[in-house]
């Protein structure tokens, strides 16, 4: 059993590795995008509310045409500046329309990778600590 935590411990340290690294590719990675002059044709926000805590989490979404093609706007934080018939500034990548940089950085292969071993790393922490502690306890 011991070689079971030891190896679940040393998975753990390779996944925290490695979600350092890729945090540092992910920040370093060079975005492509073409900065471009869209219209905002519709707005609208939604609010969701969580049963237990009573937390109010608002969503944004803005549409917005380039080109006589309709796109809905990435990463928007917030309504303010966008209203309909405004034209706003917008980034064109990958064939979608993005509100600023970290929307395209969040959404590339590298940022994938990062997220799936910052996860990796959360859950291999807390099973390894689990079983760690059982057998603590066995003794």
């Amino acid at each position: 059993m011991k070689n079971k935590i030891a190896l679940m411990w040393g998975i753990t340290g390779l996944c925290f590795c490695l979600t350092v690294v890729f945090w540092f590719l992910m920040n370093k990675t060079e975005v492509k995008y073409e900065t471009v002059t869209v219209v905002v044709t519709h707005t609208s926000s939604r609010e969701v509310v969580n049963k237990n805590t009573h937390h109010r989490t608002t969503f944004y979404e803005v549409k917005v045409e380039h080109e006589g093609k309709e796109y809905e706007l990435q990463n928007v934080h917030g309504l303010s500046g966008f209203y309909e018939g405004a034209k706003v500034k917008a980034l064109l990548s990958n064939k979608k329309l993005y509100a600023n940089e970290e929307g395209i950085k969040s959404t590339s292969l590298v940022a994938i990778i990062y997220f799936i071993f910052l996860f990796g790393t959360f859950g291999m922490l807390m099973a390894s600590a689990t079983c760690m502690t059982k057998e603590k306890n066995k003794k």
